[in-house]
C-alpha cells in the first residue's frame, strides 16, 4: 500500500496543472497597472523590479499550461495592465472596485470552477490589494504562496509619521507570513518549479 501511495504522490507532483505539494495551483496577479509605474499617477517604489519578477512567474505558468488570473482596479487614467504582465487572449481578467479582488468579481467562481487549491499571489500594493487578496484567499480555504519580491508599495503617512515603503512592505509580508501565507522570493519559487513541475 505504501508503494502505491508513493507512486500516486509522485504522479501528483508532476502532472500538468500541479505546482507544489500536489495542489492544483494558479497565479493571481493583482493590480499590476500602468499608474503604479514611473510616470504614473501613483508611482510605487521598486515597481519595475516587482513587475519584471511577476513577468517571470507569468512566463513559467504559461509554459506549463497553468491557470492565470489577472486583477485590475477599475480606473481610467493609467488603468491598463502593465506590459510586463500583459494578458494573452483567453486569460481571465477581473476588474474590481474594491480593495479585495474577490468582492464584486467572478474570481471566486473561476477558482472553484478550475478546482484550484493553491494561489501564487503577487502584485501591487503590498499593504492594500495584495494583503486583502491573501487574507481573503486564505479565509476561503486556499493555500497561499506570496512572492514578496514580485510585490511593491509606497511610503504612507499617519499623522506626522512617515513610514518608508520598505517598512510598509516588510511589515505586511511578515504579518501575512505569520498567519496567512508561505512567503517566497521569485527565484525560490522558480527553483520549486524546476523541482516539482515537469
Amino acid at each position: 500500500m505504501r508503494g502505491v501511495f508513493s507512486v500516486f504522490l509522485s504522479l501528483c507532483l508532476t502532472l500538468p496543472g500541479f505546482l507544489l505539494y500536489g495542489q492544483k495551483s494558479a497565479l493571481l496577479l493583482v493590480d499590476i497597472q500602468d499608474f503604479y509605474f514611473p510616470g504614473g499617477s501613483m508611482q510605487l517604489e521598486n515597481a519595475d523590479l516587482a513587475g519584471m519578477n511577476a513577468g517571470l512567474l507569468l512566463d513559467h505558468f504559461r509554459e506549463r499550461g497553468l491557470k492565470v488570473y489577472h486583477i485590475r482596479h477599475r480606473v481610467e487614467s493609467g488603468g491598463d495592465i502593465h506590459r510586463y504582465v500583459n494578458p494573452l487572449p483567453g486569460e481571465a481578467v477581473f476588474s474590481k472596485d474594491e480593495v479585495n479582488p474577490f468582492l464584486g468579481t467572478g474570481l471566486t467562481a473561476a477558482i472553484r470552477s478550475d478546482s484550484i487549491k493553491q494561489l501564487v499571489i503577487c502584485g501591487m500594493q503590498t499593504h492594500l490589494c495584495v494583503e486583502a487578496a491573501v487574507r481573503a484567499a486564505h479565509d476561503q480555504g486556499l493555500s497561499c504562496l506570496l512572492v514578496q519580491d514580485a510585490c511593491a508599495t509606497r511610503a504612507v503617512q499617519y499623522e506626522e509619521h512617515i513610514i518608508p515603503a520598505k517598512n510598509v512592505h516588510f511589515s505586511t509580508v511578515k504579518t501575512l507570513q505569520d498567519h496567512y501565507a508561505t512567503v517566497v522570493s521569485t527565484q525560490e519559487l522558480l527553483r520549486k518549479f524546476n523541482r516539482y513541475v515537469k
